[in-house]
């Protein structure tokens, strides 16, 4: 009896069953949906209604004022706002992907709302010339939009998260001279189409247009099968006639039309071939039309919903009131003044089951378990009928009961598919399990306080991620938690939501008191940014309540930032400090020295040894200035010095530096401010000394330069000096250089030796060599000579060394073996230089004769 009386609520068409639940009584009260413009969400979501200002209606005990009401899908007021937007009569509404809802007024501005009925800033517009001819009809896709003006041009929105409007190409028979208005519009989505982008199809007069981006074509239809070979191709369409109403299938596939003449026409969009060809009781055009899943069309007229298919007569479906048609993936719901229902195709599994008469094996397991509730013997003979097909009879219960509404039935399946599932050892037992689960949260977000009819196959579509950000985005955050945790998905994101939704709607909680119930909360959850919920308390005003919020952020990465932005300077150095990251104090640095006056920004820094050292790195390379007064402020005379002395180098780099008066004006004053600036400190008198004499080379070089007319002078060291004047031939500059500096005798002779060698003038380095003894003897003479290359001169002040072990060095460097021998043998030093002249000299016999003799002394 069960499965009959579950049968006979369906409907056949063809060889197809349909089945019309009532899935809610609507909530609402006093809304007829007659006298408003309606807009529903796909998914169960919400709707959207307005009073229908193209009407003339009565007005009972409301007020004049419109406004825009938004309820769930059980008729349950969720929020409303008054309407007051200029720009003329609303045009069209609809819900986008993301639940907000499209207001187009006739001037082409478009008005957003989100599911609080809050609009949505900045209001957007289709355009100057929409503005200028007037919208006359929209046509509305999941995330776009195709409005068509009075001047027949046609306007297109691609993706509401851009709103970025174009101008389609115009449509031929549209213009002004020909005085034609479209009949109506269809829209192919971006991906069924080949270009991906919107194809609009525009029935005029006769013929119907594929408008794109850049093309239109015409759209013609295929010759039918019929015998009569009078109708020929390229006139069928004419036989078509005037379209008065069309769709696009949900897949993108199949164009319905309404014809003139009352025939619905259904056509294939690639191959043109017609699919279905019915004629109609009546040729007054439906107020509606949708389609049912991939199977059927529906047109309703007053009272009258009629339910076409491919093949066999259509059902009927009567109501006295009016309804909205809204199209889902798997059926349509209809809505009505006082209930919503689903229409959709049986689920094979179901028609399995119930079909009367059915003898299918989950019909016979469905039986089965009635028969092993009431204690019958015949359980167990219908169990041993469908034995071999037991897995798939399990398998159709699970599936029937996924696609019930009425949980009384869904529980009765399963119990099936559990009974079957204990004598069936090769069924994975997850299965019932997993349908479970999902019916679960189906139930659940079925309720009418909640009002989102959905189906397991959009449930699946729609994805659980997406479900609970409806959920949260309706401020059902308690049943979104639940849900979360029994699906073990991150409950992060429901828990922040949920914690700025009460910051919003507790303007006058005192903070303490609401920190309180936010950590409460928040601490349910490891690793959740306290930092985003400070934000939306920051920008809700509640400053102080985002203040102690942050403090609870672990990450130091969101911390800081946040506490910049919302004034806590001070707060936000000590922890980026205590990060030890310099990205984060350098962040913090640069926002507190645009923020504050100098010597606020010091004094903050200064007691922060790390904030402080990056601060001087950074401003030792970019901001001079800048580091000086920080220098001066903190009393650090001697690293202003340092500063002005690295400045007069850096002013060295410019070529120009070495030319002329700009010598003498700001490198010589950089470094004698650096040296009275060194001289006020006790513990710098030698970088004060150091600047004094470098300041009184540079002007010594700078004559040099002049005279010479060369600038290889400046910025050379005192030896460099020295050695380059006398290279010159410049001895009385170069003696006047040794008598400033205070250079010794015995650099001296190194200098002079090694610049005569340098230009070879052996003569003066004799002479030079005996003008008065050496105080460092000819070991200068000899360097010099030898660096030289030039053997023969050093042998000139060799045998003048007094030390023997340098003489034997001098012979060796020289590769005079003998020589170095017999110096090394007179050498008391033990034999160690003979023995290393033996290492270096090994295939020199004269160091084999001196072995002998030096290993009987030892």
């Amino acid at each position: 009896m069960t499965n009959v009386s579950v049968a006979a609520e369906w409907q056949l068409l063809y060889d197809r069953y349909y089945r019309k639940p009532e899935i809610y009584q609507m909530r609402w009260k006093h809304v007829d949906l007659s006298r408003n413009k309606v807009a529903c969400a796909s998914f169960g979501g919400p709707i959207a209604v307005i009073r229908d200002d193209s009407k003339i209606v009565q007005l009972y005990a409301e007020s004049a004022l419109r406004k825009l009401r938004i309820f769930n899908s059980a008729g349950l007021l969720h929020s409303e706002t008054i309407w007051k937007h200029p720009g003329g009569r609303l045009i069209g509404m609809s819900w986008s992907d993301d639940q907000t809802l499209i207001c187009i007024v006739q001037d082409g501005t478009i008005y957003r709302y989100n599911i609080h009925a809050e609009l949505i800033e900045p209001n957007m517009s289709m355009g100057k010339e929409c503005d200028e001819q007037n919208v006359v009809e929209c046509v509305f896709w999941g995330n776009g939009v195709v409005c068509l003006t009075e001047g027949g041009q046609l306007f297109c929105i691609s993706d509401f998260d851009t709103m970025k409007p174009s101008k389609l190409p115009d449509v031929p028979g549209l213009t002004e001279d020909d005085m034609l208005q479209p009949t109506c519009l269809a829209v192919r989505e971006p991906k069924y189409t080949m270009s991906g982008t919107v194809e609009v199809l525009v029935a005029v007069g006769d013929e119907i247009f594929g408008v794109e981006e850049d093309s239109v074509q015409t759209f013609r239809v295929d010759e039918p099968n019929v015998n009569d070979s009078d109708v020929q191709n390229d006139d069928y369409v004419n036989l078509i006639g005037p379209v008065q109403k069309m769709i696009v299938s949900p897949n993108g596939k199949f164009l319905t039309l309404f014809t003139h003449d009352g025939r619905i026409v259904v056509v294939e969009m690639e191959t043109k071939q017609i699919a279905i060809d019915y004629s109609c009781e009546s040729a007054l055009p439906p107020q509606q039309m949708a389609w049912c899943g991939m199977d059927t069309v529906l047109l309703y007229w007053d009272e009258d919903l009629t339910m076409v298919g491919p093949l066999g007569d259509p059902v009927h479906y009567f109501y006295d009131e009016p309804v909205i048609l809204i199209p889902e993936c798997d059926g349509v719901r209809i809505l009505s003044n006082t209930s919503l229902e689903f229409l959709q195709r049986v689920p094979d599994s179901t028609e399995s089951i119930f079909r009367i008469g059915s003898t299918s094996p989950a019909a016979l397991l469905y039986d089965a378990l009635d028969h092993f509730d009431r204690r019958s013997a015949k359980a167990d003979e219908n169990l041993r009928l469908i034995r071999s097909s037991l897995s798939e009879a399990v398998e159709s219960c699970i599936d029937a009961a996924g696609h019930e509404f009425d949980v009384t039935r869904q529980r009765a399946l399963l119990r099936a598919a559990s009974y079957g599932q204990a004598f069936c050892s090769n069924f994975q037992r997850e299965r019932v399990q997993e349908t479970c689960r999902t019916l679960r949260v189906l139930n659940a977000v079925r309720d009418p306080d909640i009002g989102i009819p959905l189906s397991i196959r959009q449930y699946k579509l729609l994805t659980p991620v997406v479900l609970i950000s409806r959920l949260i985005n309706s401020n059902h955050h308690l049943l979104a938690l639940r849900i979360s945790e029994y699906l073990d998905m991150n409950k992060e994101v429901v828990i922040m939501h949920w914690a700025c939704a009460k910051i919003t709607a507790s303007p006058s909680t005192p903070d303490a008191h609401l920190l309180e119930v936010l950590l409460d909360k928040l601490q349910l959850c490891r690793g959740i940014s306290y930092a985003a919920v400070a934000t939306h308390a920051d920008n809700c005003g509640r400053r102080k309540l985002a203040a102690m919020l942050v403090e609870h952020e672990p990450r130091s990465t969101k911390q800081v930032p946040l506490l910049l932005s919302i004034g806590e300077e001070d707060t936000a150095l000590v922890k980026a400090t205590e990060s030890g990251d310099t990205d984060l104090i350098y962040l913090v640095i640069f926002h507190i020295w645009q923020k504050r006056p100098p010597l606020e920004f010091f004094a903050m820094i200064q007691g922060r040894v790390l904030a402080r050292d990056l601060f001087v790195a950074y401003a030792r390379c970019h901001k001079h200035e800048f580091l000086k007064d920080f220098f001066l402020s903190t009393g650090q005379i001697h690293e202003v010095a340092f500063l002005l002395w690295k400045e007069s180098w850096d002013m060295g780099k410019n070529p120009m530096a070495s030319k002329g008066s700009p010598l003498y004006g700001p490198r010589i004053k950089l470094i004698e401010k650096a040296r009275n600036l060194f001289s006020q400190t006790k513990e710098h008198t030698f970088e004060s000394k150091a600047a004094e004499e470098h300041a009184k080379l540079l002007k010594i070089q700078h004559e040099l330069e002049v005279s010479t007319k060369q600038a290889i002078f400046v910025d050379s060291s005192i030896n460099d000096t020295i050695r380059t004047c006398i290279v010159l031939g410049n001895n009385r500059a170069a003696i006047k250089v040794k008598t400033e500096f205070k250079v010794s005798d015995k650099r001296w002779y190194f200098l002079k030796a090694f610049a005569l060698a340098t230009i070879k003038d052996w003569a003066a380095l004799e002479k030079f060599s005996k003008e008065k003894r050496p105080p460092m003897g000819f070991r200068p003479f000899v360097e010099a000579c030898i660096d030289a290359d030039e053997k023969a001169e050093a042998l000139k002040y060799i045998p003048k060394l007094s030390d023997l072990v340098e003489r034997g060095e001098a012979y060796a460097r020289i590769g005079m073996a003998k020589e170095a021998a017999d110096a090394a043998a007179q050498a008391n030093d033990g034999g160690e230089l003979l023995e290393r002249f033996r290492k270096t000299f090994s295939q020199n016999a004269i160091f084999d004769t001196l072995k002998m003799p030096f290993q009987g002394a030892s």
